[in-house]
C-alpha cells in the first residue's frame, strides 16, 4: 500500500485567474510574472509552450512566505 500523499494542485491560466480568485488582478499578476526571477514568484509559474499557468497551491504558499518575511 502506498502511504505517500498525492497532492493535486490546480493549474490556472493567467487570463482565467480572476474567474477563480478575486485577488490579485490581472495587471498585478503580470507584474509578479515579469519580476519572477527577483521576487521568488518563479516557483508559482508553469509554462506549457507559450501558455503561462499558475500553480494555485504554490501561489498561496508564496503569499504566506511573503507575509512571514
Amino acid at each position: 500500500m502506498d502511504t505517500t500523499e498525492n497532492t493535486k494542485t490546480r493549474l490556472i491560466p493567467v487570463t482565467q485567474w480572476n474567474e477563480h480568485h478575486p485577488w490579485p488582478p490581472l495587471g498585478g499578476l503580470r507584474h509578479l510574472i515579469f519580476f519572477a526571477n527577483t521576487n521568488g514568484f518563479k516557483k508559482v509559474i508553469r509554462r506549457c509552450g507559450r501558455r503561462v499557468l499558475l500553480d494555485e497551491a504554490a501561489f498561496f504558499s508564496w503569499v504566506e512566505e511573503q507575509r512571514n518575511k
